[in-house]
């Protein structure tokens, strides 16, 4: 298992990459089991931190831990040593923190709580899925093939067409709003352009601007979305829920 290790990860210089998404999931998981303690009023568990009775949000907590871990791993000239391990696991601690109160940076007043606090869940878990595909070898759009390309001559300006050509499926696809293929489409191009050629949910921008009310195509992606996307939204739902608790508001 060691050797497997140091193979994958620190020899491909992944080890930082490694730190702070364990890290990330590690503090994710603890924050949102305090939140749910401190939600049930549990009494062997720590409270909020309320200095003269104000309540400092943990993505205040978050934001020094990612400006400790960035400027530190920053400073380290050695990127696969131990101290950079450790900065990037003290900027995934961060980041987690701040991710975890997305919703409350997003809409500018305490939502965690509320339907709209779903939304960090859901930013969470898509950090963890590309983070995870980054750990993986995966790069967006396949820069290595650009890298690689860079020195023959006559070839590079192909390979950059085509990376345009997926970049421009996953955009399509995040406009039909499917957030997840389009994301993943970034790293794996088939994704991209399923979503690219399928029909839009309803209330993307694409189907918006392109899917006039009363036409045909809107009523197969309302048709659609009711059928198929609706089992699997109550699905992520219970699993949201699971994670991170279930919102006060219906």
């Amino acid at each position: 298992m060691g050797n497997w290790f140091v193979r994958a990860i620190v020899d491909t210089g992944r080890l930082r990459l490694f730190c702070f998404l364990v890290a990330f999931i590690a503090a994710f998981l603890f924050i949102r089991f305090s939140v749910r303690m401190i939600r049930r009023q549990v009494r062997w568990w720590p409270g909020n931190v309320t200095p003269g009775g104000h309540h400092v949000h943990h993505v205040v907590f978050g934001l020094l831990f990612m400006c400790v871990g960035g400027v530190g791993g920053l400073a380290v000239p050695d990127t696969a040593s131990g101290a950079a391990a450790a900065f990037a696991a003290v900027f995934g601690v961060g980041t987690a923190l701040v991710l975890d109160e997305f919703a409350l940076v997003l809409h500018l007043r305490d939502v965690y709580w509320s339907e709209q606090g779903r939304v960090s869940v859901e930013v969470v878990m898509i950090a963890i899925a590309l983070s995870g595909l980054l750990l993986l070898g995966l790069r967006p759009l396949g820069v290595d093939e650009v890298v690689a390309q860079k020195d023959v001559p006559g070839e590079p300006w192909h390979v950059v067409a085509a990376l345009m050509f997926n970049l421009s499926l996953a955009v399509i696809s995040l406009a039909k709003g499917k957030t997840w293929t389009g994301l993943v489409g970034l790293f794996i191009g088939i994704f991209a352009l399923v979503g690219a050629v399928r029909l839009a949910r309803p209330g993307s921008p694409w189907a918006h601007h392109r899917y006039p009310a009363g036409s045909r195509k809107r009523a197969r992606a309302e048709s659609r979305e009711e059928r198929l996307r609706a089992p699997v939204r109550r699905l992520v739902t219970r699993v949201e829920d699971l994670v991170g608790g279930r919102p006060s508001d219906p």
